[in-house]
C-alpha cells in the first residue's frame, strides 16, 4: 500500500471516529460540567477558557469575566 492510500485510508477513519465523537456528544446531556482551558480552534495552538462537559469532553458554553478571573486565581 502506497502512502496516498494510506493517508486516504486514516483521513476515512479520522471522518468515522470524528463522526462518532460527535453523535456521543450530541446525545449527552451534559449533567456536569467545568471550566477548562482549551484550544480556541482544533487547528490552533491558542488556548480559551470555556464551560466543557465532564463527561464528553463538548464545549458548552462561554464563561462570564467573572468566572474566568476566578478559573485565573483559582490555577
Amino acid at each position: 500500500m502506497g502512502i496516498l492510500q494510506k493517508v486516504a485510508a486514516l483521513l476515512i477513519k479520522r471522518q468515522n471516529i470524528n463522526k462518532e465523537i460527535e453523535n456521543l456528544q450530541n446525545s449527552c446531556n451534559h449533567p456536569k460540567r467545568s471550566l477548562k482551558l482549551t484550544q480556541e480552534r482544533l487547528d490552533s495552538t491558542s488556548l480559551v477558557i470555556r464551560w466543557v462537559c465532564d463527561d464528553c469532553s463538548k464545549t458548552v458554553g462561554l464563561p462570564s469575566k467573572k468566572e474566568e478571573q476566578e478559573y485565573l486565581l483559582k490555577e
